[in-house]
């Protein structure tokens, strides 16, 4: 049988940070009653004239100058017609044949290839279809128009990765620029950040793109994985038995494990676009692309490059810092300045410190900060290099340290938590162990591994894992060797 691979492109869209909509006044703000930030504007009433946001504008231009783009002296607004209930005016407002920027690239992993971007342009949001949690859900569809208007910035891709993973990769990557730049929040539960995904697959060795199908409005890294691994094996099966790939949108199914159809494809003269007659063309002069240009932080790319060169970080190191955001790559270097060696720092920043964060369900990271700084944050892991307390131990101590904000040493000592180093401590606890499991002590002097390692976890585990575990398990064998001679 011959084989097959895919052909991917994403199209990404970002709610832009600002307090009100793209062309009206209307706030932005999530979560409010449905339809109460709507204006004549938002609605498609006749007669109301849109004016544009200048801070969306300017947010679209980071990111166009981000992902390495050419923003367009003069882009132009364009009408895409097409009939949704929760599109009021029968047609969205965005930008076709002359976009905000063309262009630019982003790499899809750590000092991998470059992927492209066809190019960055300015739209408004649709409203929100109401599905479910009604009375009468099953009969009707409940319409808030609070999103209608929001402004978004859409990136496309070229069509240019090669596997689900990489898809996700990429769309993770591109996240965490957006979110550095502080054009959004990347909110996928929210709507903030959402892709689309065509794909396509081809006999391998083929230039041909195969026939595309779009899987619409995928919010986590998760889902777009797992809807193109679906789609992917579902196109090739369907070429493998001679059948036709048909052109269509389709939409991720949770709950099934798959994606389903929703409509044909449209093609690009089915939105029929013209230009938006009540809005100028947009004229960006080259000082504001510069100042623009000057504003941008250290971007995540760059950053990684600096982290592996200034503090000799291997790339998976360099990478998650790097991708983490300024915070935290900002926490780890002041840990390290404190006298904490690189790599340990790395580590637990990495470990330790992000795992508490997943546990509170932030990225604010001020809240392990907090009680533990980043000075706290060195004294610890000097308290683990030096020997005095364990790995195991040492991640207790730190979470006493977050809900106390105690120093390290304070705790250790208040609560006796300091490394077992005594031998006739190790060789009592060796002693009582061995005593209490003698079928297991036989067991391991016929040569069963097991039996060693479940003793090793006894010992362990009476000494709350403050012993040296090396040390313990040498004296373990020294007895069990004693016993048998």
């Amino acid at each position: 049988m011959d084989s097959f691979e895919p052909v991917i492109g994403l199209e990404v869209h970002a709610q832009l940070l600002t307090e009100s909509k793209l062309f009206c006044a209307c706030s932005t703000r999530f979560g409010d009653p449905p339809n109460t930030h709507v204006c004549p504007v938002c609605l498609g009433l006749p007669g109301a004239l849109p004016v544009l946001n200048a801070r969306a504008v300017d947010a679209a231009v980071r990111a166009a100058l981000a992902l390495n783009g050419t923003v367009r002296a003069r882009s132009v607004f364009a009408r895409k017609n097409y009939f949704y209930p929760d599109l009021p005016k029968g047609y969205q407002i965005s930008q076709y044949e002359a976009p905000l920027a063309a262009g630019g690239w982003l790499e899809v992993e750590a000092g991998g290839r470059r992927v492209g971007i066809v190019r960055v342009h300015l739209e408004e949001d649709a409203g929100k279809s109401l599905h479910h949690g009604f009375p009468d859900s099953d009969r009707r569809t409940y319409l808030d128009f609070n999103r209608s208007g929001v402004p978004l910035v859409e990136i496309v891709t070229e069509p240019a990765l090669a596997s689900a993973a990489e898809a996700a990769g990429f769309f993770s990557r591109l996240r965490a620029v957006l979110v550095e730049i502080g054009v959004t929040d990347g909110n996928m539960e929210e709507g903030s950040l959402r892709c689309d995904a065509n794909v396509s697959v081809r006999r391998a060795g083929t230039r041909a793109l195969g026939v595309k199908t779009e899987v619409k409005n995928l919010n986590s890294f998760r889902y777009l994985q797992r809807a193109l691994e679906f789609e992917i094996a579902r196109q090739v099966a369907r070429l493998a038995a001679g059948q036709p790939v048909v052109a269509e949108t389709r939409q991720w199914d949770q709950a099934g494990g798959r994606t389903v159809p929703m409509r044909t494809k449209e093609a690009v003269h089915d939105y029929r676009y013209f230009p938006e007659p009540d809005l100028p063309a947009l004229a960006i002069d080259a000082a504001a692309v510069a100042a623009a240009r000057a504003s941008l932080p250290e971007l995540p790319d760059a950053r990684r490059t600096r982290l592996a060169c200034d503090y000799g970080l291997g790339a998976y190191d360099a990478d998650g810092l790097s991708r983490a955001g300024r915070a935290t790559a900002a926490y780890f270097e002041e840990t390290v300045r404190a006298g904490a060696p690189p790599k340990a720092a790395a580590n637990w920043v990495l470990g330790e410190v992000r795992r508490a964060l997943h546990e509170l369900g932030t990225d604010d990271l001020e809240t392990v900060a907090g009680p533990v700084p980043p000075a706290g944050l060195a004294a610890l892991i000097a308290l683990v290099e030096a020997g005095r307390v364990s790995g195991p131990v040492a991640k207790e101590v730190f979470a006493r340290m977050r809900a106390t904000g105690h120093a390290a040493a304070d705790i250790v000592e208040a609560e006796g938590l300091a490394r077992v180093d005594d031998e006739a401590a190790l060789a009592a606890v060796v002693r009582d162990v061995m005593a209490a499991h003698p079928k297991v002590v036989a067991e391991c002097r016929r040569g069963r591994t097991k039996a060693f390692g479940f003793l090793v976890g006894q010992a362990m585990k009476a000494t709350a894992g403050r012993a040296d575990p090396v040390r313990l398990t040498r004296r373990l064998r020294e007895a069990l060797e004693d016993e048998r001679a």
